[in-house]
């Protein structure tokens, strides 16, 4: 649940203070640090906004020019730009340019926690063992490059076949993937021959060709593990960026689910956790618009305020 992810970053937030409040009682001059460090948080922004763009060349060059791939270069940019027009907006005294300045601060400011709170619960549900013992390992499907498993995939595939061994008595392997626009075939028969390949024997794999997404992959892969006669526990492998919006998707489902992560390249987990929080914001888009209502309502008021003052 994400209100887990709520309770960890606020207690983590607590702490931190309380630790502050006691060095600062036993330390002489710890609070200038405090100070000193609070003072370097916009040198922070400045080489996290160029790691971010850094990044996104990297995944241009390497995995495209998709939207998706150039998400931490267009966050890069915004954590650059947002303060400089910000500021521009303030400076010209007027009352509505003050208000946008305001809003796009709140929201911003509001939008930067959840993103913490996410990516906080992300990692540290993604660390967690699976404590079940799988009758059934489904492994979501991701693209394929013409028509054969690339390595984002195959680290999925190694992860099932890690966990397949490791398991008596040996549970079912669920390939999970339907055939994209733009593939020549369906994931889950490329993913099988790769399963196949591994030595997993076709007795104890079931292919799923239909899916087109997550919730997909792991509602007809649930589905066809039933009708074949199994029953018991399953767990999901996909790659650790995507661990936690699985887990959200198979406890919606009221699914008897694990999911664990696999290996990501480094390079590509900034683009994948931006994709992934984008996704979870879509899912749950209502409750945030009505949580940004009082900001929207808090700036109203602001520029009311500096209207009547001019």
């Amino acid at each position: 649940m994400l209100r887990n992810g709520v309770v960890l970053v606020g207690a983590v937030y607590f702490a931190v203070l309380a630790l502050s409040e006691l060095l600062t009682r036993w330390i002489p001059g710890f609070s200038l640090l405090v100070v000193l460090i609070m003072a370097l948080v916009p040198l922070a922004i400045l080489v996290l906004a160029a790691a971010l763009i850094h990044n996104g060349v990297v995944m241009m060059r390497s995995e495209g020019r998709s939207l998706g791939n150039l998400l931490s270069l267009i966050l890069g940019v915004l954590l650059l730009v947002l303060p400089v027009l910000a500021v521009l907006l303030v400076l010209t005294l007027n009352a509505w340019a003050i208000g946008l300045a305001a809003l796009l601060f709140f929201l911003c400011s509001y939008f930067g926690v959840v993103f913490v709170v996410f990516l906080s619960y992300a990692v540290a549900y993604g660390r967690m063992a699976s404590r079940v013992k799988p009758a059934g390992i489904v492994v979501l499907g991701s693209r394929l490059i013409h028509g054969q498993v690339p390595p984002l995939l195959r680290s999925r595939l190694d992860k099932a076949v890690e966990i397949y061994e490791q398991t008596t008595p040996r549970p079912i392997l669920i390939p999970s993937g339907g055939q994209g626009l733009d593939e020549s075939r369906a994931e889950g028969t490329a993913m099988a021959e790769y399963l196949f390949t591994a030595g997993v024997p076709s007795d104890d794999v079931l292919i799923e060709d239909k899916a087109i997404n997550t919730e997909e992959n792991l509602k007809l892969a649930s589905l066809m593990f039933s009708a074949s006669g199994h029953s018991g526990a399953l767990v999901a492998v996909t790659n650790n960026y995507h661990v936690l919006r699985a887990a959200l998707l198979a406890r919606s489902l009221k699914l008897d689910a694990e999911v664990v992560g696999a290996p990501t390249a480094k390079y590509y987990l900034p683009s994948a956790f931006l994709r992934e929080f984008a996704a979870v914001l879509v899912e749950h888009k209502w409750l945030h618009l009505l949580l940004c209502l009082p900001f929207i309502a808090l700036t109203a008021l602001l520029v009311m305020a500096v209207l009547a003052q001019q």
